[in-house]
């Protein structure tokens, strides 16, 4: 699915724009220096349109709001001379603009109410890209669901065969946590779309002007943004954690997937395989090994990004009005991480390879006694409930221990032989007739996800 942004101040009069397909990209010098320029054409505008300063001051900005006017080359010159990361721009950036004009630029504003807004701008875009390629895992695990309603497996509990389920049943719970991910995602992007800032050095407008917070308010507006919170957050920065801690929460959805696939293609289990291509090879000594990767790769990206997560979350506690130490690498990192791994997960959820017939075949190992709960609740109609589960784990543990089937147990069990007849006893002991509402649980997620996208269409 190719996927792009574009970077603009949208009332600017000449429009410059700038496209982009990665998160990586997002976090670029180039896209973070039109971002900028963006930032602060939105600032000149609205200060404007309130007669703050000039039109023509505005216009001549705007005019000049183009990446080649801030090569990163000039500004890491200027930065050596300055140390300041926004000052550095300012001035190469003024040298193509009209000096009477110039006079007006980042008028009354402070560095980091400008990079934070940079910064919201970069999430808000991030976000948009990271739902973007959720959205496409949604469609790979509705074909594997859809595919796979009646695959009937064993259920595992604590590593022990329980009872039978359908693989379909198994990833829809991953269709419905990958779109509680998405909602997830779209829930912390609404708050910040609220984040974009103006309030000035200790956040109480000053500097600003009379009309501080009108100028605040559109200038989000031409940014895109909402309108902004009347808190000054900068020392605060619980939505920016809100979105790492989110990552998270992705990153382990992704995590236990991986970590299923890797048991699940274990050679005693044997029931998926990731899909290699024809000439890959899993050991370079031992030829028959066929080494899951992706599957690993998802797992330690579900240990990596949490980590990174921790430390913007340590990032809300600061000092005072505006100090203290800013996480925005680490918010980069998280960002194109979460992207990787997404990435990551595509092909394997794609092409994943489920082994049906292996599947089938594991609901017999264990002789029947999967089925032993279906016969007890049998039994319980005939002989008491208390009474069969006691009956059920003897006939069970006399199976287990003469290495005969759960069926062969009960044939030999009198009180058995007593209240069901041997066709009875066979059909019980069916695997595929004892799945509970597993097919129609997983048709109400497929059905229920089916309707979400569609309201968003």
């Amino acid at each position: 699915m190719k996927k792009f942004l574009l970077s603009f101040c949208i009332v600017s009069s000449s429009l410059f724009v700038f496209s982009e397909d990665t998160v990586s990209d997002i976090f670029k010098p180039n896209y973070k220096n039109q971002l900028f320029m963006d930032v602060e054409v939105a600032l000149a505008e609205a200060q404007s349109e309130l007669e703050i300063i000039p039109l023509w001051a505005a216009k001549e900005i705007s005019s000049k709001a183009n990446i080649k006017y801030l090569s990163q080359k000039d500004i890491d010159e200027e930065h050596k001379l300055v140390r300041h990361t926004l000052v550095a721009r300012l001035n190469v950036w003024k040298r193509s603009i009209d000096a009477e004009a110039a006079e007006y630029l980042h008028y009354g504003a402070t560095t980091v109410d400008i990079w934070d807004t940079v910064l919201v701008l970069q999430i808000k875009d991030s976000i948009d890209l990271l739902i973007d390629d959720l959205l496409e895992i949604e469609d790979y695990l509705l074909t594997l669901t859809k595919d796979n309603l009646n695959t009937y497996m064993p259920g595992r509990t604590l590593g022990q065969h329980a009872l039978p389920i359908t693989f379909g049943k198994k990833t829809s719970t991953w269709l419905a946590e990958n779109r509680r991910n998405i909602e997830r995602l779209q829930h912390v992007q609404s708050k910040i779309n609220k984040s974009g800032i103006l309030k000035g050095a200790v956040g109480s407008y000053l500097g600003l002007g009379d009309m501080a917070i009108e100028t605040e308010s559109l200038m989000m507006q031409k940014l895109g943004l909402d309108e902004p919170s009347k808190d000054d957050w900068h020392g605060i920065r619980d939505v920016f954690a809100e979105y790492a801690l989110t990552l998270a929460i992705v990153s382990k959805s992704f995590g236990r997937i991986g970590n299923e696939l890797t048991l699940l293609q274990m050679t005693e289990i044997g029931e998926t395989e990731e899909y290699l291509g024809s000439r890959s090879v899993g050991s370079s000594t031992m030829p028959q090994k066929k080494n899951p990767r992706g599957p690993g790769d998802l797992i330690e990206y579900s240990r990596v990004i949490p980590r990174l997560s921790e430390i913007v979350l340590d990032d809300m506690v600061n000092s005072f009005e505006r100090d203290g130490q800013k996480s925005d690498d680490e918010l980069r990192l998280i960002s194109i991480e979460s992207e990787k791994m997404i990435d990551r997960a595509k092909p394997l959820l794609k092409e994943l390879k489920v082994n049906k017939y292996k599947m089938r075949e594991n609901l017999d190992i264990t002789n029947g006694l999967i089925l032993s709960q279906r016969l007890t609740f049998y039994l319980a109609n005939k002989i008491g409930k208390d009474t069969a589960n006691d009956l059920m784990h003897d006939v069970a543990k006399y199976a287990l221990e003469n290495n005969i089937s759960l069926e062969e147990a009960a044939l030999a069990n009198k009180t058995i032989q007593e209240n069901i007849t041997k066709e009875a006893l066979s059909n019980i002991l069916n695997p595929e007739t004892y799945i509970g509402l597993a097919v129609d649980q997983a048709q109400l997620i497929i059905n229920e996800i089916e309707s979400k996208r569609k309201q968003t269409k």
